[in-house]
């Protein structure tokens, strides 16, 4: 194992580890009625993932040694957004999925209603955990936190990818089309997860252009390796289940530019991202390995 590599499973570690006992606390089960719908929560939230969106908090935020302990906060507010993203996508009435991270989806585990409400829950929690005090002392950082997260949730983010993403199981989407929909779904919230850290820097809109440039990259070419890992990957290793757009018959980066392609701009990607943090040193080593581990993963 190479340095970059030591540093990335450490970072990985240690932020999963913050992440799931920041859950454990802040999704205390209450001795009332509504335990059912805290332990729904804690099901899908804890012991699960990569953690690459608050990985993504920690390694911009080291750019600028902002608080750990702050990076991690706000790592899970976003963790609570994405993980709110997958309880829904698995629904009947979307995905209608069984597995998620090597565990039965919470509409499974528990109910549908109770998985409505589990994901309605953690988004608002998303947003309660960056307006709190304990966040971030200054109301302007904590505001552009929560401004930021709503537009890349919403339907000029990830809820507007999940719709191109249903409508693609009827129409013949091309590759610009399938570009814009990954920048929405699932771009969105990594561009977050790495804009954030200079929020809590108070770095300045037009200061964040490098991290944008590297956020857009390797979004794109992440999920180009998740095309790719759901032809070629281990159902036992995904956690979940695979082949299912190709069942679907939906336009893919791996269906419209072929698998060798496809590896190669995936790679393309990676480089272009990291030559977006030229103007760094050794603190943004953490954000060239994840880079790198985004297309190097098996899972």
């Amino acid at each position: 194992m190479d340095q970059a590599e030591h540093l990335l499973h450490a970072a990985q570690d240690e932020v999963a580890a913050g992440i799931d006992a920041l859950f454990d606390r802040l999704l205390a089960v209450p001795a009332d009625p509504r335990a059912r719908l805290y332990e729904a929560m804690r099901h899908a939230a804890i012991a699960g993932g990569k953690r690459l969106r608050p990985l993504l908090v920690r390694a911009a935020g080291d750019l600028f040694h902002v608080d750990r302990t702050i990076g991690l906060r706000v790592g899970a507010a976003v963790e609570a957004m994405h993980v709110y993203s997958l309880i829904h996508d698995d629904l009947p009435c979307m995905d209608d999925d069984d597995m998620r991270r090597g565990k039965p989806t919470v509409h499974r585990a528990y109910d549908e209603s109770t998985a409505v409400l589990a994901g309605d829950s953690l988004h608002a929690l998303a947003f309660e955990w960056l307006c709190d005090p304990a966040t971030h002392g200054d109301p302007f950082v904590r505001a552009e936190l929560c401004c930021e997260l709503a537009r890349a949730a919403g339907p000029t983010g990830m809820a507007g990818g999940q719709m191109m993403d249903l409508v693609a199981e009827t129409a013949d989407f091309d590759l610009p089309t399938v570009t814009r929909l990954q920048q929405l779904k699932t771009g969105a919230l990594i561009g977050f997860s790495v804009e954030a850290g200079a929020i809590l820097a108070r770095i300045p809109a037009e200061g964040r252009r490098p991290l944008r440039g590297y956020a857009r990259d390797i979004g794109l070419a992440f999920q180009i390796a998740d095309d790719i890992l759901d032809v070629e990957g281990d159902e036992a290793l995904a956690g979940k289940a695979l082949h299912k757009d190709d069942a679907a018959g939906k336009a893919t980066f791996v269906t419209l530019m072929g698998l060798d392609r496809a590896r190669e701009q995936a790679r393309l990607l990676v480089d272009q991202a990291i030559a977006h943090l030229a103007g760094f040193g050794d603190e943004a080593a953490l954000l060239r390995a994840i880079a790198r581990y985004v297309v190097e993963r098996d899972h």
